[in-house]
């Protein structure tokens, strides 16, 4: 137990120094001296925003605190925040003083219903409703840092506003991880309300603080990046009896747990997994009230993850199938819905824009320090901003330096721990990116 403690204490004290560290630790060459200056400027505060957002976290379209500190941030700097945007988006615009292009950068604000575990002093010990239950409300996915990150550079973007080209929306976005049913949210939402209508960017950009990649590193690949994310429900209808004497009723239950089992068939069997990956998950189930009780109906929800539109529509296609089919020998009945109007397509990086802003990467944390990941399972709304405009979204290590990634708690995990070296990254990163963009550099 004393020997676990001390190791905990090792990983916070490492995650919340590393901020700190000399920011000429971090500089590689080619990096703008504009960049290294705002790094060195604008660290401290980017942490202590960080911080501050981690501490008072709030569900997708309840973003009221945090919109509005943005907001005072952005009129502190001179800007003029449009708030409310898709219910808490906020939405500003940096017009330089020489001709140049247009870009937008994206930052997403909200958090989970998470019970947090981290131990940090800065701990969230916030609760909230969700799906009609109490739950604790965490910034597991690192979107207090997304938040900070681009307040920073909004920040360092100001400033050199009499020598930068260009204009540059800088969009704070809720609700990414899904406004709770049957509201609308997200990066559909701001489409949907005009947020491009006026303001054509050429290019978008985003960053996402990852676990799976080590702090100092930087994760990026053209083409498909992450997957589409699609929600399934399933409600299993049978009839109601006494839990001693089932012959009396059709039991859901069982009919729910065949079809759960079979379900999983459809990736391994029927999708043709060497074209593109594909998962199809179960989240939740809900059935029953008492334990001698056979109950009506049973109700389940879940995820489908696919790359390929075909192989998306099939999947579907062959859920029904199963589902009514396997209730159907219990004697039971199931109605599936696939809410594909409120999923998100795969999430892809325009190549040329990519190949383009490569070096741009690489000059901050040096070329062997980005790489191309893997296929990621999971799904970013950022993706709809991709179908509108070129895009690149790009990866920023936050597990420290000694932890293995691939054993380090998750994004959405309660005990996720986010190396404050990402948010120094991340802000040199879309800097550069930004600056490089609007000045005309090519890869």
């Amino acid at each position: 137990m004393r020997k676990a403690r001390m190791i905990r204490n090792t990983v916070l004290l490492v995650a919340l120094t590393c901020a700190l560290a000399p920011v000429s630790a971090l500089a590689a060459e080619g990096q703008r001296p504009e960049v290294e200056a705002a790094a060195a400027r604008l660290q401290r505060q980017v942490v202590d925003w960080r911080r501050d957002f981690h501490q008072h976290p709030e569900l997708s379209n309840r973003e009221v605190r945090t919109a509005a500190k943005v907001a005072e941030r952005l009129r502190a700097m001179g800007l003029k925040p449009q708030t409310g945007v898709a219910v808490n988006g906020v939405v500003a615009i940096i017009k330089g003083a020489l001709p140049g292009p247009r870009i937008a950068l994206r930052a997403d604000m909200d958090a989970l219903p998470v019970t947090e575990q981290t131990g940090l002093p800065f701990a969230s010990t916030a609760t909230s409703e969700y799906r009609g239950e109490k739950v604790g409300v965490m910034h597991a996915c690192g979107h207090d840092a997304h938040t900070a990150t681009l307040l920073g550079v909004a920040d360092a973007l100001v400033a050199m506003r009499d020598r930068l080209p260009g204009e540059v929306m800088l969009i704070f976005q809720p609700a990414e991880e899904g406004a709770p049913p049957p509201e609308q949210g997200g990066a559909e939402l701001m489409l949907k309300e005009g947020l491009f209508k006026d303001f054509k960017p050429e290019a978008v950009f985003g960053l996402h603080v990852f676990s799976s990649v080590q702090a100092g590193q930087i994760a990026v690949r053209g083409g498909p990046l992450m997957a589409a994310s699609d929600r399934f429900g399933i409600t299993v209808n049978g009839r109601q009896t006494h839990g001693s004497a089932p012959w009396n009723g059709i039991d859901p239950i069982v009919a729910a747990s065949d079809l759960i089992g079979t379900a999983q068939t459809i990736v391994s069997r029927r999708a043709n997994l060497s074209k593109q990956p594909a998962v199809l998950t179960f989240g939740a189930i809900k059935g029953g009230i008492r334990y001698n009780i056979i109950p009506d109906s049973v109700e389940m929800v879940g995820t489908i993850r696919t790359f390929d539109p075909e192989m998306r529509q099939q999947i579907f296609a062959d859920l029904r199938n199963v589902a009514e089919h396997t209730a159907a020998a219990h004697g039971a009945t199931a109605v599936t819905d696939i809410y594909e109007k409120d999923g998100n397509p795969a999430t892809v990086n325009d190549p040329a824009l990519t190949a383009r802003m490569l070096p741009s990467l690489q000059a901050v944390v040096g070329k062997a320090n980005v790489y191309e990941p893997p296929l990621q399972m999971g799904s970013e709304d950022f993706s709809l901003y991709a179908q509108q405009v070129p895009a690149m979204f790009f990866f920023v290590g936050s597990t420290s330096e000694g932890i293995d990634p691939a054993t380090a708690p998750s994004n959405h995990s309660p005990k996720f721990l986010l190396d404050e070296k990402a948010l120094d990254v991340g802000l040199r990163a879309l800097l550069q990116v930004s600056l490089d963009y609007l000045h005309g550099v090519q890869g």
